[in-house]
């Protein structure tokens, strides 16, 4: 059994594929618009709301890892974490809600758009017609639209691993950054894919591609004969039990929906509201962490498809499955999925050998995810942890030397020199200089930008973090 605290606080490991549902913007372009944006700004106060699993020493050093985070307002989001099939952990921190002078704190029952861990839930359904010998891996997508460039080449196996070639139809390219927040049919989707030349021949290279889930999710309905949201609701969450999960319409909070934000110029910022239409199977799904501990259980349980069916989805080529990626802990072989749209970003995870699930979505972040979920790995995993900002760090003039020089990469033109004023460390990037806060030992914080900067002194190294991008710096 679990217990629920109510509180309210007024105050690249894991993510080596992005899942990106929103547009493709590079992520140098990304950066440079971050750099220019790096100025003082205030953090907005939120709410906070908890879930533990009794006081194990897990669950203190969750609560405060998480009492952390939302006392300085850099995170908004729920946890779940489930082991062997029952919850051990959730908690839920920051607003659900905040518009119009109205703010709504999230808890453990709040609804978040989950992006593409939606293709996963697809997957699941074709192996499940698989399954019932409805389907082939081996079937070509020209049995369903031989209009789409190389369909007759173009296996069911190649999109489900992203093998296909096909063009990104939410690339920039295809114009999706105007339409996304506009009611789309198939047919108008399907003629944006057909009017892109493939990216590669099919099954030369994996590249990770909206278009292929987008397009399994039409074929499940050709033979599944229904819409995908009642293919959903039939085959997995009905199935299952669950009950916070379904094909998303526009969002409403008073069905315990949350809305995404992103921090800017001292406030969090309502976010443009993608229609789901557009991206059916491949990100459209709503949903909660523990709904989603739930369905990954079910899968790795064999609740949902056959024992072949599951192996297919967990054999990794060039690092892709068929619906999983690979997402090992350390020695510890782990499965999952991340996404994002708009400003919600969401990852489940499961652990077959220790039966341990984990899901986190967030409608709002400042604090880098891929150290969120780390840090909970890490602490569920018993592992040696410290909690930033649990207290303070100061350092001696003498202790910053071993920063000091000149930070670039190879793959953007961007260059960070290191300098220090008494004890406190200076970083200056095109010609803009700031100071940044030590919040761990070779770990600091440009609080005021949510830009964090991890230090490996022995390797010559700096990681610039900020949400959903890490970027890998070496001394010159």
């Amino acid at each position: 059994m679990y217990y629920v605290i109510h509180s309210t606080c007024y105050c690249q490991y894991f993510w080596s594929i992005d899942n990106d549902i929103s547009c493709t913007n590079h992520r140098k372009n990304r950066f440079d618009d971050r750099m220019k944006r790096w100025t003082l700004l205030l953090f907005l106060g939120l709410f906070s709301d908890l879930a533990g699993f009794g006081q194990t020493p897990d669950a203190k050093k969750l609560d405060s890892l998480f009492d952390a985070l939302a006392s300085r307002d850099l995170a908004m989001g729920s946890l779940t974490i489930s082991v062997d099939g029952k919850v051990q952990y959730r908690r839920a921190v920051g607003a659900a809600f905040q518009d119009e002078g109205k703010t709504v704190p999230a808890t453990v029952q709040t609804r978040y758009r989950i992006g593409s861990v939606s293709k996963l839930f697809t997957a699941v359904m074709i192996f499940q017609l698989i399954d019932e010998g409805k389907l082939s891996l081996d079937q070509k997508l020209a049995a369903f639209f031989p209009e789409l460039p190389n369909a007759p080449k173009i296996t069911i196996g190649q999109l489900l691993s992203h093998r296909s070639g096909l063009h990104n139809y939410t690339a920039d390219d295809t114009g999706f950054p105007d339409w996304m927040d506009q009611p789309q049919t198939h047919e108008q989707l399907l003629r944006v894919i057909a009017s892109k030349a493939p990216d590669f021949e099919p099954e030369t290279r994996a590249e990770y591609c909206n278009t292929n889930y987008l397009l399994l999710s039409y074929i499940l309905e050709k033979v599944g004969k229904m819409p995908y949201a009642s293919a959903l609701k039939q085959r997995i969450t009905s199935k299952i039990g669950l009950k916070d999960t379904y094909y998303g319409q526009k969002i409403s909070p008073e069905q315990h929906e949350s809305r995404s934000y992103k921090f800017a110029e001292g406030n969090w910022k309502s976010q443009k509201e993608t229609d789901l239409s557009i991206h059916s199977g491949a990100g459209s799904i709503v949903s909660t962490p523990t709904d989603l501990v739930k369905f990954i259980e079910a899968l790795f349980a064999l609740k949902l498809v056959k024992p072949a069916s599951l192996d297919r989805m967990k054999t990794m080529v060039d690092g892709y499955g068929m619906g999983l990626f690979p997402y090992d802990f350390g020695a510890k072989t782990g499965y999952g999925h991340n996404g994002r749209i708009e400003e919600f970003y969401s990852a489940v995870r499961y652990f077959p050998e220790s039966k341990r699930a984990i899901a986190y979505c967030t409608n709002g972040i400042v604090y880098p995810r891929t150290d969120i979920l780390d840090a909970v790995l890490k602490i569920s995993f018993q592992q040696p942890y410290s909690v930033p900002f649990s207290k303070t760090v100061a350092l001696k003039s003498n202790a910053l030397d071993q920063y000091m020089g000149q930070y670039a990469s190879a793959h953007l033109p961007i260059v960070v020199t290191c300098t220090k004023t008494g004890s406190q460390l200076v970083l200056e990037t095109k010609g803009k200089s700031f100071e940044v806060v030590p919040i761990n030992p070779n770990y600091f914080m440009h609080a005021p930008t949510g830009t964090f900067f991890e230090f490996h002194p022995d390797k010559g190294e700096l990681l610039i973090k900020e949400t959903d991008n890490v970027y890998y710096l070496s001394r010159k």
